[in-house]
């Protein structure tokens, strides 16, 4: 059997329409069977209705730790974007790949099934285990599932390669994030007489504003790192609904924020001063006038920070393959690569090919020189995993 390319690989890949959300399932039983052919036995890990899965393969011992190579295989939506060409099918124009997840992230995952005939041929010493996952784009679900299975191994993965797109440079940090809507009841009557009611927009709105202030108060704090292009935890209200017509004052309003933490700093204790200003500043305003009012807080979504040494063995491994010097460069977007690192204790790097900054946009593309880079990458990794002991 004549193995394909990373080209052909992602070609197939990309037809797949794996938008968040909806199920990977096809996409899934393509990469196990194309598995199978080479012999690679492979876990899947369903969500609770059956329609998506994690996909889970170790090529080598199983009593070695080794090096997991991770990526997600859902994509974002294309609804509203303007595409020149078809998302889901690649459009190749001198050298430069066109395809929605082209660059986030089935280009990873595309080099690292090219480079499964290898590992199988080559005998290895030390395991790479195959992590693909299910809805990361919308908070790391698949992931979420997946490390409570491989926690129950007697012998765990012990590096991590994210394959994020970062221009195959080393990045040693992310941030975390928090996710979550925020009801309020407030209580309707004619707006000719709106001292009788309490407006729940305009309530929410202070609790906005005192979110949006937060972003300064950390940094006059000092709770920065350099390490990152937006040095601080951010805060912002990104979706927000309420009343009905204008001559009502409105009894409810709802609205969803986030939190992008730098995961050495207390998330908690930041959350805890956005609830306390609502329980104790905005609430009882609202109760003077109807005590049946309310603001409640539902968390939506969460992952963890990524925070790795630069000294540290899996910074080491991965610089020494890719040939790129390790600046210490962290991003504020987040990965599966904390989750690893949280649950498993294991450290990671995120390092892919194509850019984030073709990420969730129209006309996504990778450049085909930078899956040539991942595919050397993935071949010396393969060479110094049957050497390794």
């Amino acid at each position: 059997m004549k193995p394909l390319t990373t080209l052909e690989l992602l070609y197939t890949l990309v037809g797949f329409d794996t938008t968040s959300r909806q199920s990977n399932l096809q996409l899934i039983n393509y990469v196990r069977n194309y598995l199978e052919d080479y012999g690679v036995k492979s876990t899947l890990i369903y969500n609770d209705e059956g329609d998506r899965a994690n996909l889970y393969a170790t090529i080598g011992p199983h009593d070695v730790g080794g090096v997991l190579l991770s990526g997600h295989t859902d994509v974002v939506p294309v609804t509203g974007q303007a595409w020149d060409s078809d998302p889901y099918q690649i459009t190749d124009r001198d050298g430069i790949l066109y395809g929605r997840g082209s660059s986030d992230m089935k280009g990873f995952i595309a080099a690292t099934l090219a480079a499964v005939p290898t590992m199988v041929d080559q005998h290895l010493q030390t395991p790479l285990h195959l992590a693909f996952s299910y809805d990361e784009e919308i908070g790391c679900v698949g992931a979420k599932d997946m490390v409570e299975k491989l926690k129950l191994l007697e012998v765990k993965p012990k590096l991590g390669v994210i394959g994020e797109p970062t221009l195959m440079q080393s990045i040693v940090g992310h941030k975390g994030k928090r996710t979550f809507r925020v009801e309020f009841t407030g209580f309707s009557c004619h707006s000719a007489y709106l001292d009788d009611g309490v407006n729940a927009i305009e309530h929410a709105a202070k609790l906005i504003l005192f979110i949006q202030q937060m972003n300064q108060k950390l940094v006059d704090r000092g709770q920065t790192d350099s390490g990152y292009s937006v040095d601080h935890s951010t805060f912002q209200t990104g979706v927000i609904s309420g009343g009905t017509v204008i001559n009502i004052v409105p009894r409810s309003c709802e609205f969803v924020f986030e939190i992008r933490h730098l995961p050495q700093h207390d998330v908690e204790a930041m959350l805890k001063e956005i609830t306390d200003y609502a329980v104790q500043e905005v609430l009882p305003a609202m109760r003077a006038i109807n005590e049946e009012c309310d603001i409640i807080f539902t968390t939506l979504s969460a992952y963890p920070g990524m925070h790795t040494h630069t000294e540290s063995e899996c910074v080491e491994l991965v610089t020494s393959l890719t040939n790129h010097a390790c600046t210490g460069e962290k991003v504020s977007f987040g990965t599966e690569g904390g989750l690893f690192q949280e649950h498993l204790d294991m450290n990671c790097v995120v390092c892919g090919p194509g850019s984030i900054e073709q990420a969730h946009k129209p006309n996504e593309f990778i450049h085909q020189a930078q899956l040539m880079e991942c595919d050397g990458f993935l071949q010396r990794l393969v060479q110094s995993c049957r050497t390794a002991g």
